[in-house]
């Protein structure tokens, strides 16, 4: 399980001298183990940034992260993957002269067989055969990229997943492959999974969603109980309402 308590970040105002902005404000949060979580919320409202703080990237400047009961607060990003945390950046990192079958076996912790990697890639919607021996380079579409980075997390088999903006510049069909994976990870993965999305069919695959706007947590739930009131036209968990379901 993964615990957030009265967790707070605040950084340098880079448009104000010696002024400092608030993040994320006494945040605290629970995901249990083998739940599917979707975070959302306004622009700015300090979703990445949790996702972020969670995988290590960031650090709090007050509060606890606990995972399993253990405090990982102090814990840098290397740690945490060691502890079982895996994180898929919203624009993933493309490895000149490393290829699909390399990135997967370093994910995996340890050599996989062909057969092995294979199945992770057609899990994610790629012929294995095309992409296996390829370069995790610029020649890759955002589409792509986004797939194979998934495929490297399933073979992680960690105890919890993130997955920042999966989304975030890919085409319809990739999208609705990405749909596919994630219903099928939901099914599969034993561990949690905790995606940033604005997105309504994600949302509407959760088992429970976290609204944050403004830093701090506005709802929380069952989907049943949260997404009916986001799908509204003013929604009273967005700063001012009147916020649009493709804009949550």
């Amino acid at each position: 399980m993964l615990e957030l308590k009265n967790v707070s970040l605040s950084v340098e105002d880079e448009f104000q001298d010696n002024t400092t902005k608030e993040i994320l404000r006494d945040v605290s949060i629970q995901v249990e183990t083998g739940k599917f979580v979707v975070i959302t919320g306004p622009n700015g409202g300090g979703k990445s940034t949790m996702a972020k703080m969670i995988a290590g990237i960031l650090k709090p400047n007050q509060g606890q992260i606990l995972l399993d009961g253990e405090d990982i607060t102090n814990m840098d990003i290397t740690e945490r993957a060691k502890k079982g945390i895996s994180f898929a950046f919203q624009q993933p990192v493309r490895f000149k002269g490393i290829t699909v079958r390399d990135l997967i076996n370093l994910a995996a912790g340890h050599e996989i067989s062909d057969c092995e990697a294979c199945a992770y890639l057609k899990e994610v919607g790629l012929c294995a055969r095309e992409y296996i021996d390829r370069e995790v380079n610029e020649s890759l579409s955002g589409g792509e990229i986004k797939r194979i980075e998934i495929a490297t997390v399933m073979a992680r088999k960690t105890k919890l997943s993130i997955f920042d903006e999966p989304e975030a510049g890919i085409d319809l069909w990739s999208f609705n492959n990405l749909i596919d994976v994630f219903r099928s990870m939901r099914a599969e993965v034993k561990g949690s999974i905790i995606i940033i999305s604005h997105q309504e069919r994600i949302l509407d695959i959760a088992d429970e969603i976290i609204v944050l706007a403004d830093g701090k947590i506005s709802a929380k739930g069952k989907k049943e109980d949260v997404l009916p009131e986001l799908l509204k036209e003013d929604c009273q968990y967005c700063i001012g309402g009147k916020a649009k379901r493709k804009g949550h």
